[in-house]
């Protein structure tokens, strides 16, 4: 008996010449039981996408943005999570001074700044990635849309979130701890943990 694997290999063989027309068969072949891979369209070649760089990404940015306005409960849930542990943090580090134990706790607090926003957001990308991993597997490989457009359209859909979370946090945070007065440098310090955040995301 001659094992399916076998079968297709002696199958792939027969079909392949000179020209090279065989290889494409075959890899059509496979690719017609393969759940992550979408069928050609016609008049489209193998090796093009089907949109121009601009639709890809106008697309993938919509329905990015369409999964977000989907659950304004995950929304909320993010924000009164962040204003929880920002008070929190604010709570333990609450009115320092700038005398030598007052700097270290302000270092600590900044350390908190910064890991807080890093985990924070690298956890919830996790959770969104994996759950469309399979779809972004799926519709790459049927070269529907670059890996650029797919993350640009992303990154761009949820960006309201992810300033909104450290503005709360910082806002909440910066004058219960009692950092350095001045609208300047409140404007600094958000402009920082907003980069942190998404470079996290990212």
């Amino acid at each position: 008996a001659v094992s399916p694997i076998a079968r297709d290999i002696i199958e792939t063989a027969s079909l392949v010449n000179g020209a090279g027309v065989g290889i494409e068969l075959a890899r059509a072949k496979h690719h017609a039981n393969d759940p992550y891979f979408l069928q050609p369209m016609d008049g489209v070649d193998s090796t093009e996408y089907r949109a121009s760089w601009w639709t890809q990404f106008y697309c993938i940015l919509w329905r990015s943005w369409l999964s977000v306005l989907e659950d304004p409960m995950l929304v909320k849930v993010r924000l009164l999570q962040t204003a929880m542990v920002a008070s929190l943090i604010g709570s333990i580090y609450f009115g320092q001074v700038l005398d030598q134990d007052g700097v270290m706790n302000i270092n600590g607090s900044l350390f908190l700044f910064l890991t807080n926003m890093t985990f924070q957001n690298v956890f919830a990308v996790i959770n969104v990635l994996s759950a469309e991993l399979p779809v972004f597997l799926r519709e790459k490989r049927s070269r529907l849309y670059r890996v650029d457009t797919y993350f640009l359209g992303k990154t761009i859909a949820e960006l309201p979130l992810f300033i909104a979370v450290p503005f709360v946090f910082t806002s909440i945070t910066y004058p219960m701890i009692g950092l350095k007065a001045g609208v300047s440098h409140y404007l600094t310090t958000l402009f920082i943990v907003t980069l942190v955040a998404n470079v996290s995301t990212s």
